[in-house]
């Protein structure tokens, strides 16, 4: 797969029925998909929409902070723009509280392990969609958009928005192929993010596979340190380690060939 099959995967979306469709067709369907969420699923949920605009706004808010730890003041900030008058956090977690419960928003969890103890973790989720063609259309970016590397509003990875939705479509890849395994999916960052490591999955046995999510086609020696590092404080609690890249398969083989050697 070349860079821009991986752009046309972030925007085709995961919905079966908006898969088998294509250009105007397929933004119209998602248009609909997100204006049902204000319109109608909000309110069914059993919350009243006065400004329908500004529901939107917290949505695109949040598909701007795709792939970050934002924090809530940070998102809150970016949906209701230059308001003089911030709304209280109460109030506001509403959206975050009924989107989450809509699974529109789907966070990935830090992981607090049990059986090691590594010191300074945050507990700060990941802001992720549930599809990341849902942030990809509320913040305007189709494929020729991020291939061309046309700026956006979205703080993310390295790689800026198309590094931010290949690491969300990752995400979403891996929770689907964890779930059947019965193994959790989390991120871990420490303080400052002085060490980060964009997936962990959690098998049952307590064992887990780190993975780094990289845009790029090429990987070098800063891509693994954090690897490195986990190894060194994981010992055998670390069954693999990997990087996804959108380069060719042979890099990968590479790399995990590399992280198998720092073993010993």
């Amino acid at each position: 797969m070349q860079l821009g099959d991986y752009a046309e995967e972030i925007v085709a979306s995961g919905f079966p029925a908006m898969r088998r469709q294509t250009g105007r067709t397929r933004a119209a369907q998602l248009d609909g998909y997100l204006a049902r969420i204000v319109d109608q699923d909000f309110a069914e949920a059993g919350h009243s929409v006065r400004r329908p605009a500004q529901l939107t706004h917290w949505l695109r808010a949040y598909a701007s902070a795709t792939a970050t730890v934002a924090a809530f003041e940070t998102i809150r900030d970016a949906a209701t723009g230059d308001r003089a008058e911030k709304p209280a956090k109460g109030s506001s977690e509403v959206y975050r509280d009924v989107l989450t419960r809509l699974w529109v928003l789907d966070a990935l969890p830090a992981w607090l392990p049990t059986r090691n103890v590594i010191a300074e973790l945050t507990q700060a989720p990941t802001h992720h969609l549930v599809d990341p063609a849902l942030a990809a259309r509320l913040l305007g970016a189709t494929r020729e958009a991020m291939l061309q590397g046309i700026p956006t509003s979205a703080r993310g990875p390295s790689g800026g928005l198309l590094g931010a939705l290949f690491e969300s479509l990752v995400t979403q890849s891996i929770r689907v192929y964890a779930q059947s395994a019965e193994s959790t999916v989390h991120h871990l960052r420490t303080a400052r993010g002085r060490q980060e490591v964009d997936l962990i999955v959690r098998a049952p046995d307590h064992r887990v596979v780190a993975i780094e999510v990289k845009w790029s086609a090429t990987v070098n020696d800063d891509d693994v340190k954090h690897l490195h590092w986990l190894r060194r404080e994981l010992g055998d609690q670390l069954a693999d380690a990997i990087v996804v890249t959108t380069g060719p398969t042979r890099g990968l083989l590479h790399l995990r060939a590399a992280t198998r050697r720092s073993r010993h």
